[in-house]
């Protein structure tokens, strides 16, 4: 609740006297909240944004501006930005009914111009944010997002925040290779999976990874190894040589969690953490 304070001054010949200070209080009949429909986040990931301006008064408000700070930080002598605006995804409602898209004056920081709210009415914008390379991506690591609305007769600004934070899991992918491409009948081949983790959080024996494959022409396996240790069938996989189906026993393979830097521009790079299993033999 905003407050204003006002005074008077009398003058006459020779001086002058000041009156009592009067206090007095806007009452607040516009707030404004924020809202992500997702509450984790990991690098690339997208987040829907939802800010809903309510009017509580007789009085409607036009010509307001919405600037969000797309969750901007300093580094070094700069500002960097861990969100960016997804260009095309504003939507903007006005009691419920769907309007014109705003003028996006600047993307980044974002800023919205010619926002209205009717009297006892509603307006609700939603857009949608991409987490960047300045995202800190280490477990609990988190993304502040504040919403500042000015203009339109306000008294004084506006403000609403939101955090999201950092999805605290593995985040796995898998490659496949084939060595040599061109084989002879009879010829050796290793078949290689190259299994990457960039989440925060290693991948471990009780998340149950298991990497399954069906060898087609059927492979007569020679040797089975994970990062450079052999495998022994039964123990650390299963295969059928009538059909060619081949996979490694829960359990048997894990990763380490990436390692995230920033560097001096501020953005992070991901080095993930690796597993690498060969399967060879003669086909």
């Amino acid at each position: 609740m905003a407050t204003f304070t006002n005074k008077a001054t009398l003058s006459f010949n020779g001086g002058s006297v000041e009156s009592n200070t009067v206090t007095g209080t806007f009452l607040e009949t516009l707030s404004v909240t924020k809202t992500a429909l997702t509450e984790e986040y990991t690098l690339g990931s997208r987040i829907t944004y939802v800010v809903s301006l309510v009017n509580s008064g007789s009085t409607p408000f036009s010509g307001l501006i919405l600037a969000d700070d797309l969750g901007g930080y300093p580094f070094g002598s700069a500002t960097v930005y861990p969100l960016d605006y997804e260009e095309g995804s504003l939507a903007y409602f006005v009691d419920g009914v769907q309007q014109p898209t705003p003028a996006v004056i600047t993307a980044q920081p974002l800023t919205l111009g010619g926002i209205s709210v009717p009297a006892g009415g509603n307006a609700i914008l939603v857009y949608v944010s991409e987490i960047s390379a300045y995202a800190p991506l280490d477990v609990e690591g988190t993304v502040v997002n504040t919403v500042t609305v000015s203009g339109g007769g306000l008294p004084e600004a506006l403000v609403a925040s939101e955090t999201v934070e950092t999805a605290d899991s593995p985040v796995l992918s898998i490659t496949k290779t084939l060595s040599p491409t061109s084989v002879p009948e009879n010829g050796t081949v290793t078949y290689g999976f190259l299994v990457e983790n960039r989440g925060n959080t290693a991948a471990v024996a009780t998340d149950n990874l298991v990497i399954s494959d069906v060898f087609d022409p059927i492979l007569d396996i020679t040797a089975v190894t994970l990062n450079g240790t052999l495998l022994v069938e039964g123990t650390d996989y299963t295969y059928d040589e009538t059909t060619g189906a081949f996979a490694t026993l829960p359990g048997v393979i894990t990763l380490p969690a990436a390692t995230f830097t920033q560097g001096a521009d501020g953005a992070y790079t991901v080095d993930p953490g690796e597993a690498v299993l060969t399967v060879v033999g003669t086909i």
